[in-house]
């Protein structure tokens, strides 16, 4: 045997993967090619926990059923180590689960929607069990034993997981999760009816290939320090590096293929998700209230709030029961959450109008939560502006509503506040 023949791989690693998601391809329909290419990384990636520091997640939802979350994980099911589909599985049950398997076991949670929906309680204990055990070595401390022989030991909490669900998911497991958001099939899409008898064995053939693959890149997945996209940092490369190493070590068209859906799914996360409701005011209030004017009377802000008409500000939940419009009280209290940058909270203050002082913000105080927490600004020019953003124009700060009864803010000489009717 030559040098160069005892150098080739046993396995074709990159081969291997396009059979992966070719068997995904014939069972399942998933909304981009992305998805196909992430799916079939997070396949192999369970093969390698036991030479990985973290996993990803990976969460299939939908806004309606029957969009094909609950096939996706029968695919993966069959492709998979140890794995076990569960619905509503106890905090306890599951750390117990993890911990009595001989290697990490693959937990697939249909129906999550039954732990997290708005008609499913807190589930905290799931929520931590999930939160935790993304990383290797992180495990969580439980009472074991009979009757008042109680001792305390810890379990461990790593493992892969996938998800299907309605809705949408905490953000804290959100944020550690590859998100897939299915959709019902269109009538020109078609995919081949999984049948368990017959394709279950073609899947597990496939596993058992992946396995034997797995044994041969661990130690090079161990070791790997996967290169990033650029821009992809914090959580969004924690969960994207195990993906990432498992590409590159199967080289061929994978690791282009890999980084294309990085970037593709992390995007299109940032925009699918909703925003809670601080960031969503700050994000209204730099690019559709201020837009350039450097202060602005609590009624103005207001006024330019109340009337976005894709905006939640007319109609706020109390409670989870009735509903109003935003007050200027509320709007103290959610931008007192961020600070200002001397690192003081964010607080109305007097702005000189006239002869008079009423309360209001200015946008050097809202600057440093500007920069943290709202997605980068709309590329538009000065001029293209819309009718429900304040403008500055000839040294005037003017907002005009689409009601035409908005208050302008003029900062002149003479500091006057007059109205358009």
């Amino acid at each position: 045997m030559t040098e160069t023949s005892r150098s080739e791989p046993l396995i074709d690693g990159a081969a291997l993967l396009d059979e992966v998601e070719a068997f995904h391809r014939r069972f399942n329909v998933f909304p981009t090619e992305h998805a196909y290419v992430a799916v079939a990384l997070w396949d192999a990636h369970a093969h390698l926990m036991d030479a990985l520091d973290g996993t990803a997640r990976i969460a299939f939802l939908s806004p309606e059923p029957g969009s094909g979350k609950s096939r996706a994980l029968e695919i993966i099911e069959t492709l998979t180590p140890r794995a076990a589909t569960t619905v509503n599985a106890s905090a306890n049950a599951l750390f117990r689960f993890v911990s009595a398997e001989e290697s990490t076991p693959t937990l697939l949670f249909d129906e999550i929607d039954t732990v997290f929906g708005p008609k499913a309680g807190g589930n905290e204990e799931v929520r931590g069990f999930l939160n935790s055990g993304y990383r290797r070595g992180a495990k969580s401390l439980r009472c074991v034993g009979d009757g008042s022989d109680q001792k305390a030991g810890f379990f461990p909490s790593f493992c892969a997981v996938a998800m299907a669900g309605l809705g949408s998911l905490p953000d804290t497991i959100l944020t550690r999760s590859v998100i897939i958001r299915m959709r019902k099939k269109a009538p020109n899409e078609k995919c081949e009816p999984y049948r368990r008898r017959i394709h279950e064995k073609q899947g597990h053939a496939l596993r058992d290939r992946l396995a034997d693959w797995a044994t041969t890149v661990q130690d090079e997945i161990a070791q790997a320090w996967p290169e990033m996209p650029e821009g992809v940092t914090d959580r969004p490369a924690d969960v994207w590096e195990p993906l990432l190493a498992v590409a590159d070590a199967a080289g061929g068209h994978w690791p282009e293929r890999a980084r294309a859906a990085c970037i593709a799914l992390i995007k299109a996360a940032s925009e699918g998700d909703q925003a809670s409701l601080g960031v969503k005011l700050l994000t209204d209030l730099r690019d559709r209230v201020f837009c350039g004017v450097d202060r602005m009377p609590t009624a103005a802000i207001l006024e330019v709030l109340l009337q976005l008409d894709d905006a939640p500000w007319d109609d706020l939940s109390e409670d989870g029961q009735s509903s109003k419009p935003l007050t200027a009280r509320a709007l103290s209290k959610l931008l007192s959450q961020y600070v200002r940058p001397d690192n003081s909270p964010i607080k109305p203050r007097g702005i000189r109008v006239g002869s008079t002082t009423p309360k209001g913000y200015y946008a050097e105080d809202l600057s440093d939560a500007w920069a943290r927490y709202c997605p980068p600004p709309p590329g538009e020019s000065a001029t293209s502006a819309t009718s429900a953003t304040p403008q500055v124009n000839g040294g005037e700060s003017v907002a005009e509503s689409p009601s035409e009864t908005r208050h302008m803010f003029a900062e002149t000489d003479t500091r006057t506040l007059r109205s358009v009717g």
